[in-house]
């Protein structure tokens, strides 16, 4: 579990309550943990992404432990429609929900069973009156504009908080983690040349202004030293599990490189 990290931008208070993992199960299918951000500015309070059912007792958990309930939520961000990122909307009665028009489109029209999009929750997202579809460039929250990057998904977008001398990238999966970022391959994409032209794009916003933050929709924030990605905190992932006859008894199993 993450540290409790808030911290001032500007006129914003920035708390990433989950960090994504760069990682894949090797025989269980996806782990899908994505990166969260709660966004707090004056009377407004955001979420970039919401995660999946996994990540739906730590979620509310974290929003209690800032004296939040998920009915203060006044707007959930979501970069795309995969489970991981998309699926928690459900959650908060209270807020306007903001996602790429191009992307809930094309998640209405993949054939069901076949992806990782949730197919009944895109559909009650297009036709709930809360929903709000964005186009490219266009301000989806106060200092916060939203920019079409597709590959991993046609409709993927990223976003940028602008926040005067610095700012903040929060790619979504159209830059899933570091050795994205680094190497422009990528991991699950209909294109690998559209995914690298969307990376080159958010390099760009990213160098924009000196000190700005990057934060990958499974990894840890990100800013530039001597042009080089360096990266805040330390990644942390670990599962518990039962392999004796006792219950009392687990054995930790680190997803953490030493």
């Amino acid at each position: 579990m993450p540290p409790d990290n808030p911290f001032a931008f500007g006129d914003y208070e920035i708390d990433i309550i989950v960090h994504g993992y760069p990682g894949k199960s090797v025989c269980h299918g996806s782990l899908g943990f994505s990166t969260i951000v709660l966004i707090r500015r004056h009377d407004r309070i955001a979420l970039v992404d919401v995660g999946s059912f996994g990540q739906r007792k730590l979620l509310i958990e974290h929003l209690d432990r800032r004296g939040l309930k998920p009915s203060d939520i006044t707007d959930v961000l979501l970069t795309h429609s995969h489970y991981d990122h998309s699926i928690n909307w459900v959650l908060f009665p209270n807020a306007r929900l903001v996602i790429g028009r191009t992307e809930l489109d094309w998640s209405l029209t993949v054939p069901w069973g076949e992806t990782v999009v949730p197919e009944l929750y895109v559909r009650e997202l297009d036709q709930t009156d809360r929903t709000a579809r964005a186009d490219d460039g266009d301000e989806i929250f106060p200092g916060i504009t939203a920019h079409l990057a597709p590959g991993h998904t046609p409709g993927c977008m990223f976003f940028v908080l602008n926040g005067g001398a610095r700012d903040i990238v929060f790619t979504g999966d159209a830059c899933k983690n570091r050795a994205e970022l680094v190497s422009r391959d990528t991991d699950m994409t209909y294109d690998s040349d559209v995914s690298r032209r969307s990376i080159e794009l958010i390099w760009e916003y990213w160098r924009r202004k000196p000190g700005s933050m990057l934060i990958p929709g499974h990894d840890l924030p990100v800013v530039i030293d001597d042009d080089q990605p360096r990266f805040l905190g330390q990644r942390e992932a670990a599962i518990t599990a039962w392999y004796s006859d006792d219950m009392n008894q687990t054995t930790l199993i680190s997803l953490v490189a030493d």
